[in-house]
């Protein structure tokens, strides 16, 4: 059954503590549920963990809209619409323990962390490592083990997860990653090339057999240094 999302006009922000609070409610209700995001704990989720403290100052005003918001060294954070059919995808637990490949701005990983029992994020990009530090320190979100490296083929040095994400795209499925999966567990990954791209579930049903999903349509930049296929020349 197709949920119905909310909506609200300057004359119902009074309701709210501030205007900021309408717009988290806004960002949950018109983007979040109606791209078929209906977990309540992935919901709540949002509604728990300010989003406009992992942007920069000048973007708090844009913390809430449907954009990918430029980070820094050419990366994007992830609109929330894809955040959330991330969260919904993996179904976290409380045992759980998560790679997280591409910390970003620290947001993804600060929702990650809420619910699972431990996040390793890895990050190529030290400046960007060190900011998403400093943001999740100032939340008290401590269940977390930065890396600076890079991990476009998981990090084994961790190993082995309940969960893992990739946050940009990759053109191959992520062989190598898959194999740092407990039996169980879930990777999601953006899967393809511009201008068509797939989001896969993948689950480890055995020591020696995956289940493959294809899940939406969407388009994330590519992840760095993302294996390639192989070209072959005549």
């Amino acid at each position: 059954m197709t949920q119905t999302a909310k909506t609200i006009d300057t004359h119902e922000i009074a309701r709210f503590n501030t205007p900021r609070d309408a717009a988290r409610f806004n960002m949950i209700e018109q983007q979040i549920r109606t791209w078929e995001v209906l977990d309540p704990v992935v919901l709540a989720l949002f509604n728990t963990v300010p989003r406009e403290n992992f942007v920069a100052e000048s973007q708090v005003g844009l913390a809430f809209a449907d954009v990918e918001l430029p980070i820094g060294e050419g990366q994007t954070m992830l609109s929330p619409k894809v955040e959330g059919r991330i969260l919904q995808a993996v179904g976290v637990k409380k045992t759980d323990k998560v790679l997280l490949v591409g910390t970003g701005s620290g947001y993804l990983t600060a929702l990650l962390a809420t619910l699972a029992a431990h996040v390793h994020a890895v990050e190529i990009y030290p400046e960007l490592s060190a900011i998403a530090k400093s943001r999740l320190d100032q939340q008290n979100i401590h269940n977390v083990t930065l890396y600076v490296a890079d991990a476009a083929n998981g990090y084994a040095a961790a190993a082995p997860y309940d969960v893992i994400i990739f946050t940009g795209s990759l053109p191959l499925r992520p062989t190598a990653a898959e194999k740092m999966l407990n039996v169980g567990g879930r990777l999601f990954a953006v899967i393809g090339d511009l201008p068509i791209m797939q989001a896969t579930l993948t689950q480890r049903i055995s020591e020696d057999a995956y289940r493959h999903e294809t899940l939406f349509e969407t388009c994330l930049p590519a992840l760095e240094n993302a294996p390639q296929a192989t070209k072959f020349e005549f």
